[in-house]
């Protein structure tokens, strides 16, 4: 009898792994990718998800902010490294620089196709896809595996290894003048075999715990009295 019991030990823990992974599964990760959206926007088509035809992983979520979109649009139109930064844990995404915490003017004329450095050397990066002041910022981001060089899924076909990806950023007004800021991203990558347990362990978790930090700095700022540097002048 008692040879049995490493078996039946083995044989329950087996049995609480499985269980808890159906749980995450069918509970908690559902949720967890559509952190504070509602159903309709959980649901609902955005602009910029035909970017990505044939998604395999994406997310919704979404916060409130305590001003209108014409406040809210500045501070995101100026996000990248060397720029205002991602308002999220500067130490992970911004080489320890601190975000902005003002609006820079020299930073708010972007532009569709302007890329937007994703690390300090600017050897990766965003590019704007979609720019729609006050309304729409689609950010996409493509690049080999395992090189990590970007290149442009727009022209040719996409290499044995990859992620292509968009995050995007829409602006609504609420009806007390606040914004309902709803960030959508989609991503398709190969081998799947490789790309899919990452997205599952690491990327999905790592992108949750980013975005409410972003909501609570953007928060943060929004709620503050705007001030805007014009460097040029500040320089003199």
């Amino acid at each position: 009898m008692s040879g049995q019991q490493p078996v039946l030990r083995s044989f329950l823990r087996a049995s609480a792994i499985v269980v808890a992974a159906a749980a995450y599964g069918v509970v908690a990760r559902p949720r967890l990718l559509t952190w504070g959206a509602t159903h309709a926007e959980a649901t609902g088509d955005w602009p910029g998800d035909d970017l990505v035809p044939g998604y395999a992983s994406g997310s919704t979520m979404a916060t409130t902010l305590p001003g209108p979109p014409e406040r809210v649009w500045p501070w995101l139109v100026q996000m990248g490294c060397n720029r205002g930064g991602w308002y999220s844990f500067d130490r992970l995404d911004n080489a320890g620089r601190p975000s902005a915490d003002r609006i820079v003017a020299r930073w708010q004329g972007l532009k569709e196709g302007q890329r937007l450095a994703a690390v300090p050397d600017g050897g990766v990066w965003f590019t704007a896809a979609l720019v729609e002041p006050e309304r729409t910022l689609v950010l996409r981001m493509s690049v080999e595996l395992p090189s990590g060089h970007p290149f442009d899924a727009r022209f040719g076909p996409l290499s044995g290894g990859y992620t292509d990806s968009v995050w995007g950023f829409h602006l609504r007004r609420t009806a007390e003048n606040g914004t309902r800021l709803v960030v959508r991203t989609r991503g398709r990558s190969r081998p799947r075999w490789l790309t899919r347990p990452l997205d599952l362990v690491l990327w999905e978790p790592v992108h949750l715990i980013m975005q409410l930090r972003q909501f609570r700095n953007l928060r943060a700022r929004v709620s503050g009295e705007p001030r805007v540097r014009d460097e040029a002048t500040a320089a003199r």
